[in-house]
């Protein structure tokens, strides 16, 4: 029993100990948040349960993964790589859901190989340009770096889901920066972007894509139509005041007037719930393991965990940016989820297997 007691404290002294509290803390407010939008006996809430504590051991397990295999090999990289495209790929042979394919279901359970991608994809690009950081300014780097980039990004725009694009798209980029890629190349890519994304709205976005964004535009043009979401998300926010109407008492989530209140609208919920204050010890929680992650990256020497790190910081931050913006009406509708608040348990174990493997940064150096 001693020896147990003593691996365990060695174990907290190896780990960032202020970040495994705050994802802690945030887990227990994803649960308590849960409670009171479906109650304790909603499948939901149970499967909730179910989620963060898998999503808890994951993050608890990959701590213990030397992340320098991910480092000094490529293989297991691009094992990892590739299957995250082949399970993207079967998306298309699975059921559509709400007009997308981006599910896979297995007896019940579903999988949105989407979330994995991203993760797979920030190791990857991580580790491909901490081996040519030096020569990071020569253009083929980022042409190489941008098909690794592209597969994944044609099959998500066709799934399809333009948010998780989008994502994909900011976490290449910023790994691009932090590799240290000079502002010629920095224009050039902006110019393209500006370009793809004329072509996209012309030829590639979907009719309903188009209304999501166009409502967003003209937010009172369509109020029990396009625009019923984002009214329904502003009164179950605006609702909440200060302090909140109290856990349960979220009448907009409650009495279903608010769509998706366990996902898609997981934030308006809260503040419905909870109030300002709620809100803001979230995003505190939020900006506490933001601040971490970045604290190990920049306090490692290896590049791959420097650059892990910064990608792993832009996929949560972006998650937690879109999602809250779309509650508030600051951004067209994209049905992304509110990292480990959501009830969607893809995004929330691959972020855990994330903070796993920066934790094993910490631990290893």
């Amino acid at each position: 029993m001693k020896h147990f007691i003593r691996n365990i404290r060695l174990y907290f002294e190896e780990i960032d100990r202020v970040l495994f509290l705050a994802v802690i803390l945030l887990s227990a407010v994803s649960l308590l948040n849960m409670y009171g939008i479906t109650g304790f006996n909603n499948p939901i809430f149970k499967k909730q349960v179910i989620l963060i504590s898998v999503g808890l051991a994951v993050m608890i397990l990959f701590s213990f993964f030397n992340y320098r295999y991910f480092k000094n090999y490529s293989l297991p990289v691009l094992f990892l790589y590739i299957l995250s495209l082949i399970l993207l790929g079967l998306t298309f042979y699975a059921g559509s859901v709400r007009g997308t394919n981006s599910w896979l279901f297995f007896s019940g359970l579903t999988l949105e190989p989407v979330e994995l991608t991203k993760l797979c994809f920030i190791v990857l690009i991580a580790k491909y340009f901490s081996q040519r950081h030096v020569h990071i300014n020569q253009f083929r780097h980022i042409i190489i770096s941008g098909i690794y980039f592209l597969i994944p990004a044609v099959i998500i725009i066709n799934q399809p889901d333009l948010g998780s694009a989008i994502i994909l798209s900011l976490i290449w980029a910023s790994l691009l920066i932090g590799a240290g890629m000079n502002r010629k190349h920095i224009l050039i890519l902006l110019v393209l972007a500006l370009i793809i994304c004329f072509v996209s709205w012309m030829f590639v976005l979907k009719p309903y894509q188009k209304t999501r964004i166009v409502s967003f535009l003209d937010q009172g043009n369509d109020p029990l139509g396009s625009g019923y979401n984002l009214n329904q998300s502003k009164i179950a926010i605006g609702s909440g005041f200060w302090l909140g109407n109290g856990l349960g008492n979220g009448s907009q989530a409650s009495l279903g007037f608010l769509p998706e209140p366990h996902n898609d609208f997981i934030f308006a919920a809260l503040a419905e719930q909870f109030g300002l204050v709620g809100v803001v010890f979230i995003l505190g929680l939020i900006a506490i393991i933001l601040y971490r992650i970045l604290t190990i990256g920049s306090g490692t020497p290896s590049n791959f965990g420097k650059l892990f790190s910064l990608g792993l910081s832009v996929f949560i931050f972006s998650h937690v940016f879109i999602s809250a913006g779309v509650n508030i009406g600051l951004l067209p509708v994209t049905g992304l989820p509110f990292p480990i608040l959501s009830s969607g348990g893809s995004n929330l174990v691959s972020i855990m297997a994330g903070l796993g493997i920066l934790q094993s940064i910490k631990r290893y150096g």
